[in-house]
C-alpha cells in the first residue's frame, strides 16, 4: 500500500509540473532520481540525483533527422508514468534469476511543424535506461537519424577510467576498430582521447567521493548502428555514431529505421559505491529475444590450441591432442581456429569431429568475417558474409555435428555491421550452432536477444600477452579493470588461466607471465562467459601443479548470482560468484604490495572452505578455512598473486 500511495504522489506532482515542462521519475527505493525538463526554448535536458548527489548535471536530449529536427522548439505535450515487475530468467550472464522492478516515465513532445517524438526514461534502483521513439506520421513510415544531441554531463570533480575509440582501417590488416585499446585510469575530464574519436562503451566515471557512473547502450541490432562517447567539451560526453572510414568506407554513418520505431537504451548505472556498477542487469532487464529456439545450448568449458600454439597448430595430430586435454579435463569443448581448412581441410575435419564425438567433446570451427572490410587472410574467407555461402556452409557443419563456430575480425559499428551479426546470429541458430564473435563490437544485450550468442572478445584479450612482454607486465593491472568496466556489460570472451610460465608451445620461449598460479585461477572466475576457452596446454597436465589442474577441472563457467565484495579499478578487486549452491570468492592483486583485506562473506558464514592462495615463494597452495560466524574473513594476496575460496 505504501508503494501505491507514494506513486499515486508522484503522479500527482508530476501532473502539476506541465505547464512548468519539467517531470520527475524516481527508482522504487526513490534513492535515484530523474528530472526532465523542457526549456523555454524547447530544448531538452535531463540530470541524474543520487541520495541527494549530483550524478550527471542537465544533459542534452535530441535528435536530427531527415523528417525534422528534434532538438530544439520542442513542446511536452503529456507524460505519463507506469510501473515494471518482471521476472526473467538467464543461464548465460551474471545471474540467472533476475528481478527487474523500475519506473518508466515517457514524454510526449512535437516539434515546431508538429511532428511528434518520445522520450523514455526507465528508473530502477541504481540504473537509469533512456531511448527516444518515433511515430509514423504525416505519411512518413521511415527515418534516417543523422546525429543525437544526448549526452551526459558530469560534475567538475569527476575523474575517468576510459578506453579510447581507434582510427578506423588501421592496426594488424587493418581490422581496427575493434575495442583492443588500453585504459587509462582516474584520468581528468580534459584528458583528450588517444586517437580523437573519443571512447569506447562502457565508460566508467568516478565523481568525486559522491559515487560511481557506468554508461553504456543495450539493445542494439539490425536497426540501428553502435555508438560510442565523444570526448569531453567541459564536462559534457555526447553520443557518437561511427567513422565513414569503418568497414572500409561501406555503409552509412547514419542509422536508419521503419516507423514506429526507437532507437536502443543508453543506460547509466549509478551508486554509491561500486556494487550496482559490478552488479547491473540493465543491459538485459530493457530487451526481449529477438527470436525463441529450439536447440538446447549446451554451456561448458574449451581447450584452445591456438592461443600458445598458434597458427600451424590448427592441423589434424595437434587438434587430436587437445580433444584428449579437454577429454582429460573433464571439458565439453575444443575450439579449431583459423586456418584449419588450409592446414587439415574439410574430410579430415570430419574426421577430428567424429574423433571428439567419440571422446564426448564438441567441436567450436573459428571463421573470418570476410568481405571488403580488411585485408585478412586467415581461412576460412569469404563464406561469413554471403547469405548463400553462409547457409550452405552452416548445412555442413550441422550435418557433420559442429557446436559452434567463432567469428572474428569485424571492422566497425555501421548499421550494415550490426545486420551481419544479427544475420550470422539467425542463420546459425536455423543450424544448432552457438556463436562466439571475436576481433569485434561490445555486445549490448544480445545474451537475451539471442538465444545461441555465447559471447564476444572487445577487449584487450589473451592474445596480446603472447605478442608483447609489455601486456604480460600489465596483465593484473588489466585484469583488475574488466570486472569494473568491460565485463560489467555483457560476456566477455578473454580466452585465458595460463598455467604455462613461459607463453609458447614449449614452455620454454617467448613472453614471460608475471603473474602467479593462483591469480590465473582466480580470473577464471573473475571472467565471466559461458563458453570458457582456457589457455591451458597438454603439457600442464604433467608439468603445472596438481591443485591448479584440479580446481580447473571443477570450475565453472556459468553463475547464478554474482556479489561485489572489494576493489578499485586497475589495483585489485574481490567478488563472489555462486554455481548452484557453490560458492566461489576470487581475488587479484595488481598493486606492488602484498594486500590484506578483511571481507565479509555472510554467504560462507560459519562454513569450512577450501583457500587456494599463494605461499611465500608464489607456489600455489590450497588449505582448508572456517569462516568465522561474524562473516569476516582475511585475505592476503601477493602483488600480481591471486585467492580463491570454494564452499557451500
Amino acid at each position: 500500500m505504501k508503494n501505491v500511495n507514494q506513486l499515486a504522489l508522484l503522479l500527482l506532482l508530476n501532473a502539476c509540473s506541465v505547464a512548468a515542462q519539467d517531470v520527475t521519475v524516481s527508482g522504487p527505493d526513490q534513492r535515484l532520481q530523474v528530472a526532465f525538463d523542457c526549456q523555454t526554448d524547447g530544448g531538452l535536458v535531463y540530470s541524474v540525483v543520487y541520495d541527494g548527489k549530483t550524478m550527471l548535471e542537465n544533459s542534452p536530449l535530441g535528435l536530427e533527422t531527415n523528417m525534422g529536427s528534434f532538438v530544439k522548439g520542442l513542446k511536452l505535450e503529456r507524460h505519463e508514468i507506469h510501473s515494471i515487475d518482471t521476472v526473467y530468467e538467464q543461464s548465460r550472464i551474471k545471474a540467472s534469476h533476475i528481478h527487474y522492478q523500475a519506473n518508466e516515465l515517457t514524454c510526449h513532445l512535437t516539434n515546431a511543424e508538429g511532428r511528434q517524438m518520445a522520450v523514455t526514461f526507465r528508473v530502477s534502483n541504481n540504473d537509469v535506461a533512456l531511448r527516444y521513439s518515433l511515430p509514423r506520421q504525416h505519411g512518413t513510415g521511415s527515418v534516417r537519424v543523422m546525429s543525437e544531441a544526448t549526452g551526459f554531463h558530469f560534475p567538475e570533480q569527476t575523474t575517468t577510467f576510459l578506453c579510447p575509440q581507434s582510427d578506423a582501417m588501421i592496426g594488424w590488416k587493418r581490422t581496427k576498430p575493434s575495442y583492443e585499446e588500453e585504459y587509462k585510469v582516474d584520468a581528468p575530464m580534459s584528458d583528450r582521447s588517444q586517437y580523437g574519436h573519443g571512447y569506447t562503451f562502457p565508460c566508467l566515471f568516478r565523481v568525486g567521493d559522491d559515487g560511481w557512473v557506468l554508461v553504456s547502450e543495450t539493445g542494439v541490432d539490425s536497426r540501428y548502428c553502435a555508438s560510442h562517447l565523444s570526448d569531453a567539451e567541459n564536462g559534457l560526453y555526447r553520443i557518437a555514431f561511427p567513422m565513414p572510414e569503418e568497414n572500409n568506407g561501406n555503409g552509412t554513418v547514419e542509422p536508419a529505421f521503419a516507423l514506429p520505431g526507437s532507437t536502443p537504451w543508453r543506460t547509466i548505472t549509478v551508486g554509491e559505491s561500486l556494487k550496482p556498477i559490478v552488479e547491473t542487469t540493465v543491459p538485459w532487464d530493457v530487451v526481449e529475444p529477438r527470436y525463441t529456439t529450439k536447440q538446447d545450448y549446451r554451456m561448458g568449458r574449451s581447450t584452445w590450441s591456438w592461443i600458445l600454439w598458434q597458427d600451424d597448430s590448427s592441423n589434424f595430430d595437434d587438434q587430436v591432442k587437445y580433444v584428449d586435454l579437454a577429454a582429460a579435463l573433464g571439458y565439453e569443448y575444443v575450439l579449431v581456429d583459423s586456418w584449419w581448412d588450409n592446414n587439415m581441410g574439410y574430410q579430415k575435419m570430419e574426421k577430428l569431429v567424429e574423433y571428439a564425438r567419440s571422446k564426448g567433446i564438441g567441436i567450436f570451427l573459428w571463421y573470418s568475417s570476410s568481405g571488403y572490410w580488411n585485408d585478412i587472410e586467415q581461412s576460412p574467407i569469404n563464406k561469413m558474409d554471403n547469405a548463400i555461402i553462409r547457409k550452405q556452409e552452416m548445412s555442413w557443419m550441422q550435418k557433420l555435428g559442429v557446436k559452434g563456430i567463432k567469428v572474428d575480425f569485424f571492422g566497425g559499428d555501421k548499421q550494415e555491421t550490426m545486420r551481419l551479426y544479427e544475420d550470422i546470429l539467425s542463420d546459425a541458430d536455423d543450424h544448432g550452432l552457438m556463436v562466439i564473435f571475436h576481433g569485434c563490437t561490445l555486445p549490448r544485450g544480445w545474451e537475451r536477444m539471442y538465444p545461441n550468442y555465447v559471447g564476444s572478445e572487445a577487449v584487450l584479450a589473451s592474445e596480446n600477452l603472447i605478442f608483447n612482454q609489455h601486456f604480460c607486465d600489465n596483465e593484473a593491472f588489466n585484469a583488475c579493470l574488466h570486472p569494473f568496466i568491460r565485463n560489467t556489460v555483457g560476456c566477455m570472451e578473454f580466452g585465458g588461466t595460463f598455467l604455462n610460465k613461459r607463453l609458447n608451445r614449449g614452455n620454454d620461449g617467448g613472453t614471460t607471465r608475471r603473474t602467479t598460479d593462483v591469480f590465473q585461477l582466480a580470473t577464471a572466475v573473475l571472467f565471466q562467459n559461458p563458453i570458457q576457452n582456457f589457455a591451458l596446454a597438454p603439457n600442464n597436465l604433467t608439468d603445472a601443479p596438481q591443485l591448479c589442474i584440479d580446481f580447473m577441472k571443477q570450475v565453472s563457467t556459468t553463475w547464478d548470482e554474482v556479489r561485489f565484495i572489494d576493489g578499485y579499478p586497475g589495483k585489485y578487486v574481490v567478488l563472489a560468484r555462486r554455481h548452484g549452491d557453490t560458492w566461489y570468492v576470487a581475488g587479484i592483486n595488481a598493486t606492488q604490495e602484498p594486500l590484506k583485506l578483511k571481507v565479509d562473506l555472510p554467504m560462507l558464514s560459519g562454513k569450512t572452505v577450501s583457500c587456494y592462495k599463494d605461499d611465500k615463494k608464489q607456489q600455489p597452495m590450497c588449505e582448508s578455512l572456517k569462516v568465522k560466524a561474524d562473516k569476516k574473513v582475511q585475505l592476503d594476496i601477493l602483488p600480481q598473486g591471486g585467492v580463491v575460496l570454494v564452499g557451500k
